[in-house]
C-alpha cells in the first residue's frame, strides 16, 4: 500500500511550481469581494472556461457562491502590494478596492485597468474538494494589455519575469 504525502511535503512541493499571482473579484447581489490566488488555469476554449479555487474557510466563499460571478486579473510586476492586500495585508474590502482602479465588467465584477489580462466568468459550477471550492467559470469577457510583464510566485515568493524569456524549439 503506498504512502499518502504529508501537507507539509505537498506544500513544498507546490512551493517549487511557478504561478502568475491573480486577484479574484466578484460583485453582486451579495456584495463586493476579492481574493488573490495562484490556483488558477484554463479548463477548455470550447466553451471558453477556466477554474479557481478558493480555500472554503474563507469568510468571502458565500459571496462568490451567492454572486455566481467571478473576474480573473493577472497581475502585473507592480501589482505585488495589491496582492498582499487582497492576500489579506489590509482586512477592509473598501480600502483594497481603494488602492487601485477598476473598470466594470459585462458581469458586474470589477477588472483591476492595469492586469495584464482581466477574464470575467459566470460561476457555472462549484464543487468543494477537501479544504478548497473549485470554482468552474464560463468565461464571457476579456480585457488584456499588450505590454508589461507578469507577476510570478514561485519558492514563496514574488519574482519577476521579462516578457520575451526565449521560445520551445525556436
Amino acid at each position: 500500500m503506498e504512502e499518502a504525502v504529508s501537507k507539509t511535503e505537498f506544500r513544498d512541493a507546490m512551493a517549487r511550481v511557478c504561478a502568475p499571482v491573480n486577484v479574484i473579484t466578484t460583485n453582486g447581489p451579495a456584495g463586493r469581494g476579492g481574493f488573490t490566488a495562484t490556483a488558477m488555469c484554463s479548463v477548455t476554449d470550447e466553451p471558453p472556461t477556466l477554474l479557481v479555487c478558493m480555500n472554503g474557510k474563507s469568510a468571502q466563499c458565500g459571496l462568490f457562491l451567492e454572486n455566481r460571478r467571478f473576474c480573473v486579473n493577472v497581475l502585473a510586476q507592480d501589482h505585488q502590494e495589491l496582492a498582499g492586500y487582497f492576500a489579506g495585508r489590509q482586512a477592509d474590502m473598501a480600502a483594497r478596492y481603494a488602492a487601485a482602479e477598476w473598470v466594470d465588467m459585462p458581469s458586474g465584477s470589477q477588472a483591476l485597468a492595469g492586469a495584464m489580462v482581466s477574464l470575467d466568468c459566470r460561476l457555472t459550477e462549484a464543487r468543494l474538494v477537501g479544504t478548497h471550492h473549485i470554482f468552474i467559470g464560463q468565461v464571457i469577457g476579456i480585457r488584456s494589455r499588450a505590454d508589461g510583464n507578469a507577476l510570478l510566485y514561485f519558492d514563496r515568493s514574488y519574482i519577476n519575469v521579462p516578457t520575451q524569456v526565449g521560445s520551445f524549439g525556436g
